[in-house]
């Protein structure tokens, strides 16, 4: 049991090895990163850890442990436990290695200690979750009641050869904003404590070390699994030594128990920059995380009735917009909020999950039945964590509702307690009674308030809800909306299969949003839809030619009031939209890598397919450039040695102020990897809300 004990896996980004080693209390990390000999002298490794004393420092530098601060040894940063006994009075805790479980594919560490007058038992276990992603989580028992402020999940040592930490961070309609906050003496510390992972603070990070870039260089990424919130702190203690740290939002395990546990964090790193990560993470999403119902099933061009109708529903305004939906290629059709209870707006019903017979007196079978005839299937949204204190169901079980019954609506509504059995259970019928009257293929289940309190129960109880919803109804799809991107991790996308990554349908927005998300999701889950030629959350009036391709550079819909398209601008959509679904099984399977380019007007990505056979540039041009023209731009991911035929597929795009012999608007072009990667392509010039597609195939 003297280790120590490594664990190892290969991956799209370059692979990983974690070393663990024994001390005198809790083991602690002394190596994450590149892959490792097989051969190494795992003790010599350790042994190389040792550093040295100065003036002013204890006589022993206490452990950089898995859970630092856990072994009674004058740990002077921030613990990565902080224990109460039953009366809320403070732990102290004194832990030691128990025992070790390890194989190729896992490593369980047990540590135990005397606390609270009792026994307590931490398990740490780190495992092989995916091909270069590793699981880590942390289990704690006790033989009687204590309650964790804070429990950590094992704790990893930050890079010493790096300069800044990328989080994300955003809001409403401008989501997954890349923050370089710089490593310095002391805390930089992150919490989400709205009771979802949040636009605010998403539960992501990624450590580059020094000269890391988009397509080179050493990377770390880290993505904590659950979808009620978080904290995450990394730390430059005063010898110079750095920890990262992740887990719950500290006191969100609210009451004393016998047992408490950590999500798993997941963890991954990248010899080539950015993109390694990006393509570790896509792939572990869409290939290991997801539960697809039918993983083989094409995923379908998305029609949603949102900002066409809003609350305003009859059969005969939805049936002619669902004709135009499929006639421009739609392949599922969305009814959104406003079918139940008396929802007329957004200050009732909620709750009340019966159909609304004033709008829909036969149900929404006569609205269905018109959807499949034209070939499409039909998703329905929903909200069901949420209750309107004006609804049947508040006024039954106002005890229902989590925290004060005095507290400050959101959006004129409050959250069920989805901690209580009695809650889940109503829920579960009332939605399983909808999925089995009516053919319902999707369910968009939002998520439109912020929680009162900070309660882990409640994500524990949102996971514990949608799987047995699916084990009841294997073949339903579930999208995570919460005003948007607001509950977007790799815990929620156990349980669903799409996410609605913002409310922004703002073509230029969302060029940036899904373009910067990528390096987390894959385009599979990520919901991409063509909004109104005026955007309802931003008022631009943009190209329907922009607007499709963004959309059809993720999980393709359309969410406008299709009553209002020109003849040239359903022509160009259902153009779009026939390219999209001729290409999108290639596409979705593939990568998705930025493309760095110096020029900030460009945001450019290549969507790579999983053989290497073909490939898509898309370069959106987001503002007017600084420049005179265009500098190229150059491909990454190819092989240097093959050669590749790309050419534009839409040169009709080019502003009138495009005049000179750019090869790429005349004809295909044959050129070897390394001349695309090394050398480039040179664009068109082009006005802002323009987006060049470039398609490509291997000779």
């Amino acid at each position: 049991m003297n280790g120590p004990w490594r664990i190892d896996t290969t991956g799209p980004g370059g692979g990983q090895t974690l070393v663990v080693a024994n001390g005198p209390g809790v083991p602690r990390c002394i190596y994450w990163g590149a892959p490792l000999p097989p051969s190494e002298d795992l003790a010599a490794l350790d042994a190389a850890q040792a550093r040295d004393l100065t003036g002013g420092m204890l006589d022993r530098l206490p452990d950089l442990s898995l859970c630092p601060g856990a072994a009674g040894d004058s740990w002077q940063g921030k613990a990565g436990l902080v224990l109460l006994d039953a009366t809320a009075q403070g732990v102290a805790l004194s832990l030691r290695l128990d025992r070790v479980e390890a194989d190729a594919d896992s490593l369980t560490l047990v540590t135990r200690g005397e606390a609270a007058g009792g026994h307590i038992t931490l398990t740490h276990r780190i495992t092989v979750a995916a091909p270069g992603v590793f699981a880590l989580t942390s289990h704690l028992t006790a033989d009687r009641p204590v309650r964790p402020m804070w429990l950590a999940a094992p704790v990893l040592p930050g890079p010493q050869h790096g300069q800044t930490i990328i989080d994300v961070s955003g809001r409403w309609i401008g989501e997954f904003q890349l923050n370089h906050a710089p490593w310095t003496p002391g805390l930089h510390e992150r919490e989400a404590r709205t009771g979802r992972s949040g636009q605010e603070h998403p539960p992501f990070a990624l450590v580059p070390e020094t000269g890391a870039t988009d397509t080179a260089g050493a990377v770390l990424g880290m993505a904590y699994g659950w979808p009620g919130g978080h904290r995450m702190v990394a730390e430059e203690l005063p010898d110079g030594r750095r920890q990262i740290q992740w887990g719950h939002p500290v006191g969100a395990y609210t009451a004393p128990g016998l047992s408490f546990d950590t999500a798993p964090l997941y963890i991954t790193r990248s010899d080539a920059g950015l993109n390694g990560i990006a393509r570790t993470w896509q792939r572990f999403v869409r290939d290991t995380l997801v539960p697809w119902p039918d993983a083989a099933r094409p995923r379908p061009v998305h029609y949603n009735c949102w900002e066409a109708v809003y609350f305003d529903h009859t059969l005969d305004r939805l049936a002619d917009i669902a004709t135009r939906a499929a006639a421009l290629g739609a392949e599922r059709f969305v009814l959104d909020d406003g079918w139940f209870g008396r929802r007329d707006d957004d200050t009732s019903s909620l709750g009340d999950w019966t159909v609304d017979r004033r709008k829909w007196p036969d149900g929404l079978h006569p609205l269905i039945a018109h959807v499949h005839s034209l070939g499409m299937t039909f998703g329905l949204w929903v909200e069901p964590e949420m209750v309107n204190p004006d609804s049947e169901l508040y006024r039954a079980h106002p005890d229902w509702a989590l925290g004060p019954a005095d507290q400050v609506t959101g959006r004129h509504q409050m959250v069920l307690d989805m901690g209580r059995a009695e809650v889940r259970d109503h829920l579960f019928h009332a939605l399983s009674a909808l999925l089995t009257e009516y053919p319902i293929d999707y369910l968009k289940w939002d998520h439109n308030r912020l929680l009162p309190v900070v309660d882990a129960a409640q994500g524990d109880g949102i996971l514990s809800l949608l799987a047995r919803l699916r084990d009841a109804h294997p073949a339903v799809e579930i999208e995570s909306c919460a005003s948007g991107g607001g509950r977007i991790d790799f815990g929620i996308l156990t349980r669903t299969h799409r996410v609605w990554l913002s409310d922004s349908n703002d073509a230029l927005e969302r060029l940036r949003i899904q373009h910067d998300a990528a390096l987390f999701l894959p385009a599979a889950v990520t919901g991409s839809h063509v909004g109104p030629r005026e955007s309802h959350t931003s008022g631009r009036v943009l190209p329907m030619a922009f607007r499709a391709w963004v959309a059809a550079q993720r999980h393709m819909g359309f969410e406008m009031d299709l009553r209002e398209l020109t003849e040239d601008e359903a022509q160009t959509l259902a153009a779009v939209t026939a390219w999209w679904k001729a290409n999108r099984a290639w596409m979705l399977a593939g990568d998705i890598l930025r493309l760095p380019h110096p020029d900030p007007s460009l945001t450019a990505e290549l969507q790579l397919a999983a053989d290497g056979s073909r490939f898509v540039v898309f370069a959106g041009q987001n503002a007017a450039s600084a420049q005179v023209l265009p500098r190229p731009l150059r491909l990454t991911g190819l092989d240097p040695a093959a050669r590749y035929r790309v050419h534009l597929l839409n040169p009709q795009d080019a502003a009138r102020h495009s005049r000179g012999p750019v090869a790429l608007k005349s004809g295909p072009l044959d050129l070897s990897g390394a001349a695309l990667m090394q050398g480039g392509l040179n664009l068109p010039v082009a006005w802002p809300a323009t987006m060049w597609v470039i398609e490509g195939e291997r000779l």
